[in-house]
C-alpha cells in the first residue's frame, strides 16, 4: 500500500526534488504550487519515477485553498501520511527598499503558508493519531543575514512556531510528529525569479548544495521524525555554532562580506521575472525544474548530513576507540 504524501512548493527546486524521491519509493504524491507549467512537469516527473501524481494549483497564503486541497487529496488519493511544507517567496533588497506590501506577502507565503499547511495536515492526522509533518527550514531560521530581512524573519517565525507545536504534541503523547530540516545554500531556480533590487544577479552563498542532497535529508527526516531537527551541510552547522557562540562577531563579518557574497559579478537582467505576486512558471512562463544555474559549483553530497543521520553509530565507534585506547594503555604498562 503506497503512502500518501503532500509537498508544497512542489513545482521547482527542493520541492521538485522531494517529489521525485517520494515517487521513486512508491508514494502517491500531491503537488501543491501556483505555477501551471511547473506543476504539469512535476507531475510528469512523479509518474516517470513510479508514483501517482495529483497536481493542485494552490497559493499557500490562502488557508481556505490549502484546506480544500487537503480535502481533494484525501478524497482522490487517501489519508495523508506525510505533509512537507516547502513553499516560499522572498525579496532580495535592503529592508528600506522593500515595500510593506512585499514584506507582508513574503511573510504570508513563507511563514503563514507553513502554518496553513500544518493546520490542514494536523486537522486530518490528529483524529487518526498518525502522520508526519516536515518543515523545510534554513540556517537563516537561526541566523539573519543582510538583504533578506523578510525571508529571515519568516524562517525565524517558522522555527518558533514549530518548536511550540512540537512541545504541544509531546504533551499530548501524540503519534503525529513534526520535525524541521535546516538547509544550507541550495542550487534552485529561485535566484532566477525572486524579486530583487540588487545591482547584480543574486546567488546562494557558497558552499552550494544540489537539491537532491536537500531532498534526501527531507525523506530521512520523514522516516525518522522524532528528532526535533536536522542540519544539512557543514556550512549550516558552522553558521549555527558561530551564531550561538559569537553572534556579534558574525554580525560584523556579514556586514563586510554579506552583500558581495550574495551577488555574482554579472549585472542583473532588468527583465528578470519576479514570482512574488504571480508564478514565474505560470501559463506564460516555463518549467524551471529542480536545479538553478550553479551546477558547476554545487555539491552532490554532505558528509555532515551523513554524520548527523548516523550520530548514534559515530558515538558508538568513538566510544569503542576510546575503550580500545584505554585497554591498550593498560596493557603497555
Amino acid at each position: 500500500m503506497s503512502r500518501i504524501s503532500v509537498v508544497t512548493g512542489a513545482s521547482a527546486g527542493i520541492g521538485r526534488a522531494v517529489a521525485r524521491r517520494l515517487a521513486a519509493r512508491g508514494d502517491a504524491v500531491a503537488l501543491l504550487a501556483r505555477g501551471e507549467e511547473g506543476l504539469a512537469a512535476a507531475a510528469d516527473d512523479v509518474r516517470r519515477s513510479g508514483g501517482t501524481a495529483l497536481a493542485l494549483e494552490v497559493d499557500v497564503a490562502d488557508f481556505a485553498a490549502v484546506d480544500a486541497a487537503a480535502d481533494r487529496v484525501e478524497k482522490e488519493l487517501g489519508p495523508i501520511d506525510l505533509w512537507v511544507n516547502n513553499a516560499f517567496s522572498s525579496v532580495f533588497a535592503p529592508f528600506s527598499e522593500i515595500g510593506m506590501d512585499e514584506f507582508a506577502r513574503t511573510t504570508e507565503v513563507t511563514y503563514l503558508g507553513y502554518v496553513h499547511g500544518t493546520r490542514a495536515a494536523l486537522s486530518r492526522m490528529q483524529p487518526r493519531d498518525h502522520g508526519v509533518i516536515v518543515q523545510v527550514g534554513s540556517a537563516l531560521a537561526y541566523r539573519g543575514i543582510p538583504l533578506q530581512s523578510a525571508y529571515c524573519g519568516a524562517k525565524h517565525a517558522v522555527q518558533g512556531f514549530t518548536e511550540s507545536l512540537r512541545v504541544e504534541l509531546l504533551h499530548e503523547r501524540s503519534n503525529v510528529h513534526v520535525t524541521m530540516v535546516q538547509m544550507p545554500a541550495v542550487n534552485t531556480p529561485q535566484f532566477r525569479w525572486v524579486l530583487s533590487r540588487l545591482p547584480r544577479n543574486a546567488q546562494p552563498v557558497p558552499p552550494i548544495y544540489q537539491p537532491e542532497v536537500a531532498a534526501g535529508a527531507v525523506l530521512y527526516a520523514a522516516d525518522h521524525p522524532r528528532r526535533r531537527e536536522y542540519w544539512v551541510g557543514g556550512s549550516t552547522a558552522l553558521t549555527l555554532a558561530a551564531n550561538a557562540v559569537a553572534p556579534g562577531l558574525l554580525d560584523r563579518y556579514l556586514a563586510v562580506r554579506g552583500y558581495a557574497g550574495q551577488q555574482t559579478p554579472d549585472p542583473q537582467d532588468p527583465d528578470q521575472p519576479a514570482n512574488l505576486w504571480s508564478p514565474a512558471d505560470g501559463p506564460s512562463g516555463q518549467d524551471a525544474g529542480a536545479h538553478g544555474e550553479f551546477d558547476d559549483q554545487a555539491k552532490t553530497r554532505s558528509l555532515q548530513l551523513w554524520a548527523s543521520q548516523h550520530h548514534g553509530l559515530l558515538a558508538s565507534l568513538a566510544g569503542g576507540l576510546l575503550a580500545g585506547a584505554a585497554w591498550a594503555a593498560t596493557r603497555s604498562r
